[in-house]
């Protein structure tokens, strides 16, 4: 009789020297024993007769199933479309645009009576002129009042004016615009539909009320005239209002006053007043508002004191402390007036003049 360790026949003649001999070499793993699919019955299922001793196990089913994965796969192609067409198409308007309107300007020169006065002191020039009350920089720029209309929120009604300010003090405001030494503060103001008119005023400046950069933004000739004050006077209003259910109208009306010097001269020399009265209308559609971009449809210019007989389409060649005009206009015009011009060449009034 064999032992405890030997099979109850005994150990099989010309078998190994032992059974642990013959079973050495075979070893059972974890993943082996996990993935073995045979399972053996209990003892009440193997008494039913002609019952198979052992029953293959299931396979298990691993990863996803095929259902899951399709579905993964749907989700993936519809993100992966989605964020195409975001690319390839960023923030395409559902509804058509309303064509952009090139801007429409009048430039008006308004040459002195005589004299342009002058002193050495801007602040005094600017307290014994009509500027004596306007306030300084973008604060004579405020916004006014606002409330929704029947296409546009609140929100959108400020953007619109928000972005017309922001327009009107880079474009006669900022010193670089100013000295004529750089305008791409305010070219990227417009709509990307005024870029090529802006762009062609610039590189051939035309009197033709199409062309003319002094209708764009206010600059000086350099050569000739530099800022003797930083603190530009500024007053006007803005008014917002919805002209169809697409598009928001702004306009504007604001009168700059610069203290002026010739350029390059020492601190004593005598300044004088340069002013210039602008009215601007703003045009804005929702992607205008969403880019703080503006579509400049019509640009109204009064600049004095200048000389009719220059041309002021390219810059403003202002009449500084002293000097006169060769030449006058038809008919005296006070660009703190709240009519307007008739005339392309107008008389700089004597009441636009600080007294000295």
């Amino acid at each position: 009789m064999g032992g405890p360790g030997d099979p109850p026949e005994g150990t099989p003649e010309g078998g190994p020297g032992g059974g642990e001999d013959e079973y050495r070499s075979v070893v059972f793993d974890e993943s082996f024993v996990r993935a073995a699919r045979l399972q053996e019955y209990s003892a009440r299922e193997r008494m039913t007769d002609h019952a198979p001793a052992v029953r293959r196990r299931p396979p298990l089913h691993r990863g996803l199933s095929r259902q899951a994965l399709i579905l993964v796969l749907l989700i993936a192609v519809a993100f992966g479309t989605a964020i195409y067409m975001g690319v390839r198409h960023p923030y395409q308007s559902s509804v058509a645009r309303r064509p952009v309107e090139p801007l429409r300007m009048t430039v008006i020169p308004l040459t002195p009576q005589g004299k342009v006065p002058g002193k050495a002191d801007a602040e005094y020039l600017y307290a014994h002129s009509p500027a004596a009350q306007f306030r300084v920089g973008a604060e004579g720029i405020p916004l006014p009042a606002t409330r929704r209309t029947a296409h546009f929120s609140e929100s959108q009604v400020v953007a619109a004016l928000t972005t017309a300010k922001d327009y009107i003090v880079r474009s006669a405001l900022y010193p670089e615009v100013i000295g004529s030494q750089d305008v791409r503060a305010v070219r990227v103001m417009l709509d990307g539909a005024q870029l090529d008119q802006f762009d062609q005023s610039l590189a051939r400046p035309t009197a033709d009320g199409r062309h003319q950069p002094t209708g764009w933004l206010v600059r000086f000739d350099q050569t000739r005239a530099e800022l003797a004050d930083r603190r530009i006077r500024v007053q006007g209003s803005m008014e917002a209002t919805e002209t169809d259910s697409a598009t928001l109208e702004v306009t504007a009306d604001h009168t700059f006053v610069y203290a002026l010097k010739p350029t390059g001269s020492s601190a004593k020399a005598p300044a004088s007043l340069f002013t210039v009265r602008r009215e601007m209308h703003f045009r804005f559609d929702r992607d205008d508002l969403r880019l703080h971009q503006a579509q400049v449809v019509v640009s109204y210019v009064q600049a004095g004191p200048l000389s009719c007989a220059e041309d002021s389409t390219n810059h403003f060649h202002p009449l500084l402390a002293g000097q006169t005009a060769r030449s006058g206009g038809p008919a005296g015009t006070d660009p703190y007036a709240t009519g307007g011009a008739t005339a392309l060449c107008g008389t700089l009034a004597a009441g636009a003049q600080p007294k000295v």
